[in-house]
């Protein structure tokens, strides 16, 4: 009789899978069904009061800022990342590029929050830069603010941006680029009408890497933008440790674990309608290219007869 291992090794994973993944978010799901607890906690009684918080106007401008936030951080790292992976993947010095993106990085997250504080404060840097040189005579607040918040929210996560998108760009034939050129296109054209659609899978990668850490961020908009640039991850926590309304918070939690899902299933889709049409146009080239033959072999044969 012969055994079947397969259940076996994949035990680990479906564990490790349950525990950490599925277990986590049924009782984040359980919790916000529950009443709130007199001194924190949880009573355990069902109730939707958690979620009829989420109609609240507060919560509504907050999550507002939040997507608005999210969506232009992510637009502008992007927008950054793409040149930076397109100059990185045609360089002879593409090791040292992306070591020297890689090395800030493995300083501490906090220290580089408070490094930009530094930076942006009213006796910052940058103000006394300013001054000195005459552009200003008062100081400018730079801190504690949306566009701060979104400044740093973008030098945080580049990287995780440039690196897809410089594996995919590395990758790409730039044989293509010169096709299009010779065919009248300029340098820019080229680029957006051919570059762009072939990296399109590195582009979502680098959109749902971005997008999804910023959507959650707590650190940043606390430390940089202060109480008027709160975003959801705040709520979270003040929720948890100042209003101990646990409920709440998991209903919170819920919204951003959707989004996330929700982005997740859109890049899978996307990625595998590209693979299919990938499969489809590798499948057209070769049956033109065998129908092609074809002729050739029909042409040379009828011209030996002729002969």
């Amino acid at each position: 009789m012969k055994k079947n291992y397969g259940l076996f090794y994949s035990s680990p994973m479906a564990i490790w899978f349950t525990l950490f993944f599925l277990a986590p978010i049924m009782i984040i799901v359980i919790y916000s069904f529950l009443k709130k607890g007199l001194y924190g906690g949880v009573e355990w009684e069902f109730s939707l009061d958690a979620y009829r918080y989420l109609s609240d106007p507060v919560f509504l401008s907050i999550t507002w800022r939040t997507v608005t936030t999210s969506v232009i951080a992510t637009l502008i790292t992007i927008l950054v990342a793409l040149p930076c992976g397109y100059c990185i993947a045609r360089s002879k010095y593409q090791t040292l590029f992306l070591v020297l993106i890689i090395i800030p990085f493995w300083t501490n997250f906090l220290i580089r929050v408070f490094a930009w504080m530094n930076i942006l404060g009213n006796n910052g840097f940058l103000n006394t830069f300013l001054i000195q040189v005459g552009l200003i005579d008062d100081y400018i607040h730079f801190l504690y603010n949306q566009n701060a918040v979104i400044l740093v929210l973008v030098y945080m996560y580049l990287p995780y941006a440039i690196l897809p998108l410089y594996a995919t760009i590395d990758k790409f034939d730039f044989s293509l680029l010169e096709a299009g050129r010779d065919l009248g296109a300029n340098k820019l054209v080229s680029i957006i009408k051919i570059l762009l659609p072939n990296i399109r899978g590195g582009i979502f990668t680098a959109v749902l890497f971005t997008f999804i850490p910023i959507f959650g961020a707590y650190a940043v908009p606390l430390l940089v933008g202060g109480m008027d640039s709160y975003m959801l991850g705040n709520i979270i926590a003040d929720q948890l440790s100042k209003s101990r309304n646990w409920p709440r918070a998991a209903a919170i939690s819920m919204v951003l674990t959707l989004v996330t899902t929700v982005g997740v299933i859109i890049m899978m889709n996307i990625q595998k309608r590209d693979a299919s049409r990938n499969i489809e146009a590798k499948n057209g080239a070769v049956g033109n290219g065998a129908v092609g033959n074809g002729a050739v072999g029909n042409g040379a044969v009828g011209n030996g007869v002729a002969a």
